[in-house]
């Protein structure tokens, strides 16, 4: 028997990069949602749909990411980042389904300067980053067997992200201002899809817990661009500012950077460098 694959958040980065996969994986068979179709925020509504479907796995790629406006719309960062995580959790352990959520890095304040451990104590600036670290707390305490995988400046040739606005820019702009004081691993949401289906197949029984994904390497906001720019090459001139120079609603952690080993070691995931998923993902898009 095949084992059948929810998705939530079937739009979005990671939901599209999934259902790409997909596509090489027809040892499982998947059904990809999004908000339309499940209003995951509704327990009801969950709890019905599962009721009426066999489900083995649900990876939740559904998220609220917009950081800035979370600062003004706290309810609906909530609704999907905590309580619709609780909804899925809850109904996966009564339902036994494997439930899969994916959290980030803004859960952590950025005074670290070492790397964070999935076992460092949280404290999120940010409104989103208070919603997701809540969606951690609702998954665990709902369903114990959770895994939650942290991540961190996911890219994807799909939907908005830094990668695709910098290439637009630099085509359309003969100098931009890049934030060069914020340190963090981006992350190709292709290779973090490739990982969720590595946990999936490999099915250990102790796996569940917080776990960190992000590609290998440690850079800027400004560096990232610069090598977008040479990949693209373009000849927009980059100057490197101080996140003091560029005011937003939402604080970031100045150094966000994820160790992963944990997840590299118990799942044995190989994670390629930040480079080489660049090139990669910009050449989907040149």
């Amino acid at each position: 028997m095949k084992k059948n694959i929810l998705v939530t958040g079937a739009n979005g980065q990671l939901g599209s990069e999934c259902r790409v996969l997909s596509e090489t994986l027809s040892e499982y068979d998947f059904v990809f949602l999004t908000k339309e179709d499940l209003s995951i925020d509704n327990l009801e509504d969950v709890n019905k749909y599962f009721s009426q479907h066999k489900i083995d796995v649900c990876i939740n790629c559904a998220a609220y990411t917009a950081v800035d406006l979370a600062e003004t719309e706290m309810e609906q960062a909530y609704n999907i980042n905590a309580l619709a995580v609780g909804n899925l959790a809850h109904c996966c352990k009564k339902y036994q389904v494997r439930f899969i959520h994916v959290s980030t890095d803004y859960v952590f304040d950025g005074e670290n300067n070492v790397g964070y451990l999935d076992t460092d104590l949280p404290a999120p600036l940010n409104i989103y980053g208070k919603s997701k670290l809540e969606g951690e707390r609702l998954a665990m305490s709902e369903n114990p067997a959770s895994i939650i995988i942290r991540t961190s400046w996911v890219y994807s040739s799909f939907g908005k992200n830094f990668v695709k606005t910098m290439m637009k820019l630099m085509q359309e702009r003969q100098e931009l201002n890049i934030v060069s004081d914020q340190i963090g691993r981006p992350t190709y949401a292709r290779d973090l899809a490739k990982a969720i289906f590595s946990i999936i197949s490999d099915g250990k029984n102790d796996a569940a817990g917080i776990y960190h994904y992000a590609n290998q390497g440690v850079l800027s906001w400004y560096e990232f661009a610069m090598e977008i720019k040479k990949i693209g090459n373009y000849t927009c001139t980059l100057h490197p500012i101080p996140s003091s120079a560029y005011p937003v609603p939402a604080k970031r952690p100045s150094f966000s950077i994820l160790n992963t080993e944990k997840i590299e070691q118990h799942f044995n995931i190989t994670i390629p460098s930040w480079k080489e998923s660049l090139t990669h993902c910009m050449s989907l898009l040149s």
